[in-house]
């Protein structure tokens, strides 16, 4: 009797344990939650952050410079499956998130972090490699940008802030 109350007691903890488990990672695979804004850190359980330097993501973009209003592409590469990303552009001068997204592929969608549109993070977990994107410059000088993404590439390993190379502003202050 002793052995079965102890087997039934080990079943139901399991149960409770994975029905947790899988609720709390349903819960990001639609997207990085708004706490990440700021950081751009996953909030998984048990993460392993790696070094940007060894990650197999870029992120760029084919102008060198913009100036206010202007429409930017924006291009993310991979060579290895990703399921989510978190992605902003942000001012150099002080690391302020900067601009609005116009055009996010499909798997993805807007986060308003202090703006409407001014992140992008994933909307399913289906697997990712190559991604394109449009970020509008504000119509006021912010400055010199670089665009930022995290990749988590499965719910425990994970790239934090990737960055793009400088995007200079051109135009009047």
């Amino acid at each position: 009797m002793e052995d079965s109350r102890r087997a039934h007691i080990a079943i139901v903890g399991w149960a409770c344990t994975t029905l947790c488990l899988v609720s709390y990672a349903s819960a990001f695979s639609h997207g990085a939650s708004l706490s990440a804004c700021t950081d751009m850190m996953p909030r998984h359980l048990r993460v392993q952050l790696h070094s940007p330097s060894n990650n197999y993501v870029t992120v760029h973009t084919n102008m060198s410079f913009y100036f206010p209003g202007d429409k930017v592409p924006v291009t993310v590469r991979s060579t290895r499956d990703f399921m989510g990303f978190l992605l902003q552009a942000r001012k150099v001068s002080n690391d302020e998130i900067a601009g609005t997204f116009v055009f996010i592929p499909p798997g993805s969608k807007l986060l308003t972090c202090f703006e409407d549109g001014d992140t992008v993070t994933h909307s399913d977990k289906s697997l990712k490699r190559n991604l394109s994107f449009v970020w509008k410059a504000p119509d006021q000088h912010i400055g010199d940008i670089k665009f930022f993404i995290s990749v988590v590439q499965s719910y425990f390993v994970y790239w934090a802030k990737i960055e793009s190379a400088i995007v200079a502003q051109r135009g009047q202050n």
